[in-house]
């Protein structure tokens, strides 16, 4: 579903957005469109990044942790072979 609504930009980011989206083959409104949920996103992803820093949580060396852990239960159950796809 869409909603058509009136909105004033300046002469020159209505220009830079035409251009865009003259660039990427889609409309006018198809990028507008897609440019604010990606603006939306960003936010919404840093907050969420802001919280767990908040949080004092270490996703990235979970992260590694649970990589390495993978790793090692492949060694032990396929002997350094590679396991089938």
């Amino acid at each position: 579903m869409t909603a058509k609504v009136t909105l004033s930009f300046s002469d020159e980011t209505i220009a830079e957005a035409r251009r865009f989206a003259k660039r990427e083959g889609l409309s006018l409104s198809a990028w507008m469109d897609q440019a604010a949920r990606e603006k939306a996103l960003r936010e919404v992803f840093a907050a969420h990044a802001a919280a767990v820093g908040r949080a004092g949580l270490d996703l990235e060396s979970a992260s590694l942790a649970d990589a390495q852990e993978v790793g090692m239960v492949d060694d032990l159950l396929f002997g350094g072979r590679p396991r089938a796809a």
